[in-house]
């Protein structure tokens, strides 16, 4: 798909999701983080550190664009135009955002939150989870918050290391450079806080709070078990002829959608049909089915 083409691709309401995303992150970052000088994790919290070491012509707002474009414009060949159109627009909002309430709106934020004071714990975790729904909801519709993600699908696989490793070590850096900068280790220690509360935040709203199970069972005796497990929960499976691979006899293999709280139930109702079934449980983010009994 050429440039043009996925120019195409924009949608409008990804945009005004991508607005709201912006919006919500920057009311994280300045109304509980900011005022008591916790830091969020990535280009955004480098942007805080840098943001209160200069000038203060040089605002929250200036990093947030001079770090995070640049970043996404490398990135524009590895994750293509649309995303990196989003990603700016994204991060303008932000930084438009946090310029209307640091310095045009009558919020008072200097030295305490304006909702939680100067409450160390309560700032860390509201600020990290209102932003990590902001984080989350970018990456929902298509777009991102901060261009270190970008940096760490670049670079990680040259490096021997996952994304994960490599924007864990990112912002581990981050948090003993501020603590170095500040001489106290109590804020960075609390902006850790900040960063777990975040990352637990978009993994909800990326993948959804109630996520499903995915059941994958082995078994000798697929229609009675395909025949409980479909009366009792009243939904479809998938099933697949396999072959053992020690014993090298023909099994069946079951593919099956629940929630958490039916596991043990049907754990249970399979090993009553044949105990010998092999089972294995993980979990499952979205589901898309036109007919889940077809």
């Amino acid at each position: 798909m050429n440039l043009r083409e996925q120019l195409q691709e924009i949608k409008v309401s990804n945009l005004l999701m991508l607005t709201l995303a912006g919006i919500i992150n920057a009311v994280g970052i300045t109304i509980f983080l900011m005022p008591v000088k916790l830091y969020d994790s990535g280009i955004s919290g480098t942007s805080m550190l840098l943001s209160q070491v200069t000038p203060r012509y040089l605002s929250l707002s200036v990093f947030l664009l001079l770090l995070n474009i640049p970043l996404f414009l490398y990135g524009l060949r590895k994750q293509g135009a649309l995303f990196t159109v989003y990603a700016i627009y994204t991060v303008v909002i932000y930084s438009a955002s946090a310029w209307l309430i640091l310095h045009v709106l009558p919020i008072d934020t200097a030295g305490a939150s304006p909702l939680a004071g100067q409450d160390l714990l309560l700032c860390a975790l509201f600020g990290g989870v209102i932003s990590g729904i902001g984080s989350g909801l970018a990456i929902r519709f298509g777009g991102a918050m901060d261009g270190i993600e970008v940096m760490a699908i670049i670079f990680a696989k040259r490096l021997g290391i996952t994304v994960g490793t490599f924007v864990m070590i990112y912002n581990v850096i981050l948090y003993v450079v501020c603590g170095f900068v500040l001489q106290s280790w109590i804020l960075p220690l609390y902006s850790i806080v900040t960063y777990a509360a975040a990352l637990k935040t978009v993994d909800f709203i990326v993948d959804g709070i109630d996520r499903a199970k995915c059941a994958i069972i082995i078994t000798n005796r697929p229609d009675k078990v395909c025949a409980a497990l479909s009366k009792t929960f009243e939904s479809g499976m998938t099933r697949v002829d396999v072959k053992g691979g020690y014993s090298n006899k023909d099994k069946t293999m079951i593919y099956f959608v629940i929630n958490r709280f039916q596991v043990t139930k049907m754990k249970e109702l399979v090993h009553r049909i044949d105990y010998k079934a092999y089972i294995t449980i993980s979990d499952v983010a979205d589901i898309f089915s036109a007919n889940q009994n077809d």
